[in-house]
């Protein structure tokens, strides 16, 4: 008989199986590699589904467990065995929609004048970003958010430093007041000096036209930091 280790999907006891293990006892019973085993679907004639799971959640070059797929590339998942481009496309889709869920479960029409409300709002988006992403918040007079747009990827202060292309489009929104957001992908939050600066000049451009920079948030690794309830702001 056959170690369970070495047997294939369709060798398994039904209870062993991940699928038939879902129906019997839920989605909570699985474990990660279980649950990504049903999304990769298919193994090889040599391993099983399971087992190309599980080595895409331990590469040594990723965080380890199922919060690396929000770091991988395509190409880096092509590179995995029992990867191919169609699975790579599935497993990126699977991690947006995760990120996406977590966005959403804070609701559409929240007020975003809570630091910890907008972080939270924002984490699971940023926190994994291996590059320097700006994110600007246009809010209403409700403190409602209107809508955001990507500043910039890779260079963060380079393309803030501009506080005209911010209060342009924050007129064009009909903003009443921005926030802005960036993270550090080294997981501390810690505001550098530049970021302070910077911050400075956008409120006081913004003071020149009426519409108040209200914050700037910076995102680390599941914590954050506020400008304002540092009172650098």
């Amino acid at each position: 008989m056959k170690p369970i280790e070495h047997l294939t999907v369709k060798e398994l006891p039904l209870t062993e199986q991940p699928y038939e293990k879902c129906v019997r006892y839920g989605t909570t019973s699985l474990s990660d590699a279980e649950l990504l085993a049903i999304i990769i679907r298919s193994g090889s004639a040599t391993e099983r589904a399971i087992d190309v799971a599980n080595r895409v959640l331990s590469n040594p070059k990723r965080e380890q467990g199922i919060v690396s797929l929000y770091q991988y590339t395509m190409e880096e998942l092509m590179k995995i065995h029992g990867i191919g481009k169609v699975k790579a496309i599935q497993l990126l889709c699977l991690a947006e929609i995760s990120k996406r869920m977590a966005k959403a479960s804070y609701g559409i029409k929240i007020r975003f004048s809570s630091p910890e409300t907008i972080a939270n709002y924002y984490m699971e988006q940023m926190r994994h970003l291996t590059i320097e992403q700006a994110i600007l918040l246009f809010l209403d007079t409700k403190c409602q958010l209107i809508r955001d747009m990507e500043l910039s990827k890779g260079s963060v202060n380079a393309s803030i430093t501009a506080p005209r292309e911010i209060y342009l489009n924050a007129l064009k929104y009909g903003a009443v007041y921005i926030i802005l957001l960036h993270n550090h992908p080294s997981g501390d939050p810690t505001p550098s000096k530049e970021d302070i600066i910077t911050t400075k000049r956008i409120r006081d451009a913004g003071l020149l036209i009426g519409i108040q920079l209200m914050d700037h948030i910076i995102i680390g690794d599941n914590m954050y930091i506020s400008l304002k309830e540092q009172e650098l702001l």
